[in-house]
């Protein structure tokens, strides 16, 4: 009787937590206030890459993820079935306002490569065909293939780490990649993976955010690699909904949409998507390989009105350019509002921070060459048992500041 009790009391006191947890909101700008775009007119278009179906890995057809998708609110969406030869072209358009990419991830000795062309040119029949391929494509001179995309994913994950030197055709990497954060957050507590588990039902965002680590490893490689060539980050969901095995039974989890709210890439254009296929996706693809865009935790707060450029009189320059120095240079950093908790705007010069800000509109004075970034960092308090803690929220590609 006793047991039953105890056991009782634990099951009421645990739910009754879980309403305290359902009521807590995390995000640190006021919904109401972030802007459907960003200042300085520039359009702010949010998507997500590295995205399985039923195809591959995932639990769910193309088209059940592209309403995940819209529910989400993207704008665009990269599938990368892996190692599929023939990928189908069917779903590469718009589905609404949705801009459907059919990219592919593929076997590349210990790693995976995600690989796009702008002409929908073959990868090959094979798994040969496509690492003849996809070597041909690495050994080129960096940005020398302008209408393909070659992307590492996941370079530091468990049993798929990229060894060696990183080769000059590749695009760039992933700097946040789902299943590699919750994998380090495994490896570092498993009792408070499995603790975030728990809670997911009640607030699946704190249980994300009470997880995540700053990814040391790739912002050490981004540092190292920025110093050397022009090189793009972005952040993969690895969305699939089969993080347990009855996932194509019961249940989807974590679902595509909630996956697809956690993280994102930002893509800032100078000029509106205008709704024809074809031009939209050749300005979505050019951004993505230029790195004019920065990765956003979603799940602290709409990030929509951030902006960062480099002003050089009347002109203004964008993220992942690369711009010759002059005097009264500057790099201006707009963030979408106040954060409601501490904040700060770090600007990084050749992998060092150089400033600190404390204000949502900020413009550092550019003394000397380099290659420059913004990483911007919020201590929201976490309910118990967690307490405050340091999160970036915003990354932004590199500036190349060139003597």
């Amino acid at each position: 009787m006793k047991v039953i009790a105890t056991l009782s009391f634990l099951l009421v006191t645990f739910f009754l937590y879980g309403f305290y947890l359902n009521q807590y909101e995390l995000a640190v700008v006021p919904p109401q206030i972030t802007s459907q775009h960003s200042s300085r007119n520039l359009y702010d278009y949010k998507g997500v890459l590295n995205v399985h179906t039923d195809l591959s890995s995932g639990s769910a057809t193309s088209s059940f993820v592209i309403t995940s998708a819209k529910l989400a609110n993207l704008d665009f969406i990269f599938f990368t079935d892996y190692n599929i030869f023939n990928i189908p072209t069917t779903f590469e358009s718009y589905h609404g306002n949705l801009l459907v990419f059919n990219a592919g991830k593929y076997s590349y000795l210990d790693s995976r490569l995600i690989y796009y062309s702008l002409n929908q040119e073959s990868i090959g029949a094979n798994l040969g065909d496509a690492q003849v391929k996809l070597s041909d494509l690495l050994s080129q001179k960096t940005g020398a293939s302008k209408d393909t995309l070659t992307i590492l994913a996941h370079p530091y994950k468990a049993g798929y780490s990229w060894s060696g030197e990183i080769p000059s055709g590749l695009d760039g990497f992933e700097l946040l990649n789902m299943k590699s954060l919750i994998n380090r957050a495994w490896g570092e507590s498993k009792i408070s993976t499995i603790w975030s588990l728990l809670i997911y039902p009640f607030n699946p965002r704190l249980a994300f955010v009470r997880l995540y680590t700053e990814p040391t490893d790739e912002i050490a490689l981004l540092n190292k690699l920025s110093q050397q060539r022009k090189v793009v980050v972005y952040a993969g969901t690895e969305a699939s909904a089969r993080a347990i095995p009855l996932a194509n039974y019961f249940i989807r989890f974590p679902s595509y949409k909630r996956s697809f709210e956690f993280m994102s890439n930002h893509v800032l254009l100078k000029s509106e998507l205008t709704g024809s296929f074809n031009s939209d996706r050749t300005k979505i693809f050019n951004a993505i390989k230029n790195g004019s865009f920065y990765i956003a935790l979603d799940t602290l707060g709409d990030p929509k009105g951030f902006s960062a450029t480099i002003e050089d009189g009347n002109h203004s320059h964008m993220m992942g350019s690369e711009v010759k120095f002059s005097k009264n240079m500057s790099l201006k950093v707009t963030l979408p509002a106040k954060p409601q908790d501490f904040f700060e705007i770090m600007i990084i010069k050749d992998g060092e921070v150089v400033a600190r800000k404390n204000e949502p509109e900020t413009v550092f004075e550019l003394k000397e060459p380099g290659t420059y970034r913004v990483q911007v960092r919020v201590s929201p308090m976490l309910p118990i048992p967690d307490a405050k803690k340091w999160i970036t929220w915003i990354y932004t590609n590199p500036f190349y500041v060139r003597p």
